[in-house]
This record gives structure tokens, C-alpha cells and sequence, in this order.
């Protein structure tokens, strides 16, 4: 018999976005096969009837379900879907010890545990159920999909791929086996740290307060995270951050490895002025090279977007897009 974890949630109505009228919310939880126990918000189409197709949510990475996934999760809803919005293992008010970790084994199992979960739901058909990444958690979805032959449709949004910038840096600017070193002697030196200590350090948040001389990216997300816009209690951005050595196993877990053996339909979206935007055209171009599933591929840039206006802005994230992209692949 597998063991879950009781979780306390909140029951009030605590998240970025205002509560739609056209949805019924409740909380749910699940588990993965790690056993850790999580937590999402449910949205399902008031007068729904018969067996729907769902959508699972996730992300940005770090972020947690009251912040944009939420907003994805609430609009899908809205137009027909049943949808979950889920924190990760270790995040927000999902299970799983110690706190702030992330996994890109165990990450990707998330998704594929909100998968068994909509799929034994009676108003839910097993045969129509897609995900949707934001951020890093756009990479994750792929890793997902490569993986999940249960999952007909996958769209990310703004993506990064997390192994690539922990290995790499940002632009691949520290891409040489020299810096790699560097880092993983600095992380492997920090684990030693935190053991002494019995607690691990936190790597902090979205810098607060915000340097004159910040690139562009960071004050997007200083935008986001760190204002009334985005700002949320449990949020890892928003406050503390992960912990230094959080992301280590990325360094040398390329998820993406099998990307151009996905079948299943993939809808990839980026703002064209995201500093992140690479990461998409990349993962697309991966992906359809040398495949012979090209036909249900897409990339679609938003002119003039940065990367945080497909968090939440509702005049640019392309939902009418997503509907159709769901509504065919889902049918």
C-alpha cells in the first residue's frame, strides 16, 4: 500500500489572479512514485458533463500554482478543459523533504504523476490529457512527453532548459569543461558546508533590491516576482530562492537528449524579445531534426513579448492559440 503525506492546505482563496466565475476550484492531491505527496488546484468547467479532456500545469521554475500556472490552469478551464495546477516536489505547499530541491528525474515524474492522477478521475478521458510547462518547467514538459506515451499534447511556454543553463550559464557563456569544473568544486564544497551546519543555504531569490545596473532579465523578473504583479508568500523567486546546491544534478542530466523521438503533438512558445528565446528555437530545432514526427510540431514567437509576458499577460499570451492546439490534439 503506497503512503501519503498529509498536507495542510490553504483553503482562502490566495493567489495572483482573481477568482473566475465560470469554473469550479477545489484543492487535490497526489503522489508521485517517489512517494511524495502533492498539491494543486483543480479547475473544471462549471456545467461540464460526460468524460473532458484535462491539462496538468506547472511552473515557472520556482514559482509556485497561485502564481502564473494558476492563471493558465483557471483560462483553460474557462474555455472546456478540467485542468490541475501542481507546486513540484519540495515547493509551495507540495510534500517532499528536505525543502527547495529540484530534480530533474524527480521533476519529471511529477508531471507524469498528475497524469495518473487525471487519468482515474471519472470525469476525465485517459485517452485526452496534454500538459503544459512554463519556464523551466517548459523544458520538464518535453522530458515529460519524450517519455510519457500517455501524453497527447504538450505546449511550452517561455521555455529554459534547466540542464542547459546550469551547465552552460546563461547564453552559453560558461560553456567549457573549465567552468564546469569551477562550479561543481563551489557546489561540492557547499554540500560539505551545509552537512556541518545541518541546515542547507539558500541561494536567494530575484535580487531585491534591484541594482541600477541589472541586465534587462533580471529586472523582468524583479517585475514579476517582486512586485504586487507576481509576488506570492511561498513563492522560491519571490523570496529565498532554492538552495545553492538545488539544481546540482543538472549540470550533467541533459533532458532533452531524446526530444526528436516525441510522436505526440508539441506547441512551443516564446516571446521574440525573451532573453530566453534561444532556448525555444533550439529545443524546436532539436526536436524536428532527423525526426519522423515533424508533422504536429510547432514553434510560434510572439513579436515584440520578453519572457515574462507569457507569465501573465492576458493581451499577449496567445490562449486562443492553445485552445485550438489542444482542442485538435485532445479530440
Amino acid at each position: 500500500m503506497i503512503k501519503t503525506e498529509e498536507l495542510n492546505l490553504t483553503q482562502e482563496w490566495d493567489k495572483t489572479i482573481p477568482k473566475s466565475d465560470k469554473v469550479n476550484h477545489c484543492k487535490v492531491t497526489f503522489h508521485n512514485r517517489y512517494g511524495i505527496t502533492l498539491a494543486a488546484d483543480l479547475y473544471e468547467p462549471k456545467n461540464a458533463s460526460g468524460k473532458m479532456p484535462a491539462i496538468a500545469v506547472s511552473g515557472p521554475f520556482g514559482a509556485v500554482k497561485e502564481q502564473c500556472s494558476g492563471l493558465y490552469a483557471q483560462i483553460m478551464a474557462e474555455r472546456g478543459l478540467l485542468t490541475i495546477a501542481f507546486d513540484p516536489s519540495f515547493t509551495g505547499e507540495s510534500g517532499g523533504e528536505p525543502r527547495y530541491m529540484a530534480s530533474p528525474d524527480i521533476n519529471t515524474e511529477d508531471f507524469q504523476a498528475a497524469v495518473d492522477f487525471l487519468s482515474v478521475q471519472d470525469n476525465v478521458d485517459p485517452e485526452r490529457i496534454g500538459i503544459i510547462g512554463i519556464c523551466g518547467w517548459g523544458g520538464l514538459a518535453l522530458n515529460a512527453a519524450a517519455l510519457d506515451t500517455r501524453i497527447k499534447a504538450t505546449a511550452a511556454m517561455t521555455m529554459y532548459d534547466m540542464t542547459r543553463v546550469n551547465a552552460k550559464g546563461y547564453f552559453d557563456s560558461e560553456d567549457s569543461e573549465e567552468k564546469r569544473f569551477e562550479k561543481k568544486q563551489a557546489l561540492n564544497a557547499q554540500r560539505i558546508a551545509d552537512y556541518k551546519s545541518g541546515a542547507y543555504a539558500l541561494g536567494g531569490g530575484v535580487v531585491d533590491p534591484l541594482p541600477e545596473d541589472a541586465p534587462f532579465f533580471v529586472k523582468d523578473y524583479y517585475a514579476y516576482y517582486k512586485t504586487p504583479r507576481g509576488y506570492h508568500k511561498r513563492s522560491l523567486n519571490s523570496n529565498g530562492g532554492w538552495n545553492v546546491i538545488g539544481c546540482l544534478s543538472f549540470m550533467n542530466q541533459p533532458i532533452l537528449q531524446y526530444s526528436s523521438e516525441i510522436r505526440s503533438a508539441v506547441l512551443i512558445i516564446h516571446g521574440e524579445k525573451a532573453h530566453s528565446c534561444y532556448f525555444s528555437r533550439d529545443a524546436y530545432a532539436n526536436m524536428t531534426k532527423d525526426s519522423k514526427y515533424t508533422a504536429n510540431k510547432e514553434l510560434m514567437i510572439i513579436p515584440d513579448a520578453v519572457h515574462t509576458d507569457l507569465y501573465d499577460q492576458i493581451n499577449v499570451i496567445p490562449f486562443d492559440k492553445l485552445e485550438s492546439f489542444f482542442s485538435e490534439n485532445l479530440k
